[in-house]
C-alpha cells in the first residue's frame, strides 16, 4: 500500500484510494484521477486487506475498486468497509462484465461501474458527474419529494440524447450519427473527420457526445506504441 498522506483529503478536494492488484495499472488509474479537479488520490493498495486498512487510514471519500484481487473478490470490500462504519462511495473498475456481478455490485450501491479497458476520456466524464453529484448531496436542503426526486436522479443520469451541448449543431450531429450508422465496422475520430469534413477535434467531440448519451460503443484497439486508439460504433 502506498499513501500520498495520512489525513482526508481537505479543502473542497475529493480524496480517492485506487485499489488495483497490478502496481502499474494502479499508477496508471492514478495519473487518469489526478488529472481531473477537485480530485486527489490519497493512496494507492494492491489487495482487499490493503484496501480495508487503507480507508481506516486515509478515509478516502472514493474507493476505486478493482474485483480481481489475489485475496478477495472486490465487492465483498464493500460490506467490510460498511461494517467498519465507513461510507466512501465505491465506483468499481473491472474486467468483469458478467450480469451477476454487475447487479451484485449494484445492489452494493456502488456509483458507477468502469469495465477495463479504459483510457482517460472513459473515466474523466464518471468522475464529473459523480463531483457534480456530490455536490448537490451536500449542498441541497431536502424540503419534500421533489428535492428526494432530484437528489437521487440528477446525479447519475446523463443528458438525452436529442439535447446537444453548447456549441454543437444539430446538422453536424445528424452528419456525424449518419457516418456511424453507414460505416462498415467501427470508426476513429481521424476517420469519421475524413469521411465528413469537419475537423478531427470536432469529430472527437461528436463522437464522444454520442458515447456518454449511450448511443455509441467505443473499443480501444492497441498499437505497436502509444496510446490506444479509440473507436466508435453506432449501438443497433
Amino acid at each position: 500500500m502506498t499513501a500520498a498522506h495520512s489525513t482526508p483529503a481537505a479543502g473542497g478536494t475529493i480524496g480517492v484510494l485506487v485499489v488495483d492488484d497490478d502496481f502499474m495499472v494502479a499508477r496508471v488509474h492514478r495519473g487518469f484521477v489526478e488529472q481531473v479537479e477537485p480530485f486527489r488520490v490519497v493512496g494507492t493498495a494492491h489487495t482487499g486487506l490493503q484496501a480495508v486498512d487503507a480507508v481506516d487510514d486515509l478515509r478516502p471519500d472514493l474507493v476505486l475498486l478493482d474485483l480481481y484481487l489475489p485475496d478477495v473478490f472486490g465487492l465483498d470490500v464493500i460490506p467490510r468497509l460498511r461494517s467498519a462504519g465507513h461510507d466512501c462511495d465505491v465506483m468499481v473498475i473491472s474486467a468483469a462484465q458478467e450480469a451477476d456481478t454487475v447487479r451484485s455490485a449494484a445492489r452494493r450501491g456502488v456509483v458507477d461501474y468502469l469495465l477495463k479497458p479504459f483510457d482517460f476520456e472513459d473515466l474523466r466524464p464518471r468522475l464529473e458527474r459523480y463531483a457534480a453529484r456530490r455536490d448537490r448531496l451536500l449542498g441541497t436542503v431536502v424540503r419534500g419529494q421533489a428535492d428526494v426526486d432530484r437528489l437521487l436522479a440528477g446525479g447519475t443520469a446523463t443528458a438525452p440524447a436529442g439535447v446537444l451541448p453548447k456549441g454543437m449543431s444539430v446538422e453536424t450531429a445528424e452528419l456525424v450519427e449518419r457516418t456511424l450508422r453507414q460505416a462498415d465496422g467501427t470508426l476513429s475520430s481521424a476517420e469519421c473527420a475524413a469521411l465528413t469534413g469537419i475537423s478531427r477535434v470536432s469529430a472527437r467531440r461528436y463522437l464522444e457526445h454520442f458515447h456518454n448519451t449511450g448511443s455509441a460503443e467505443v473499443s480501444l484497439r492497441y498499437g505497436a506504441a502509444g496510446r490506444p486508439e479509440r473507436r466508435y460504433g453506432w449501438r443497433g
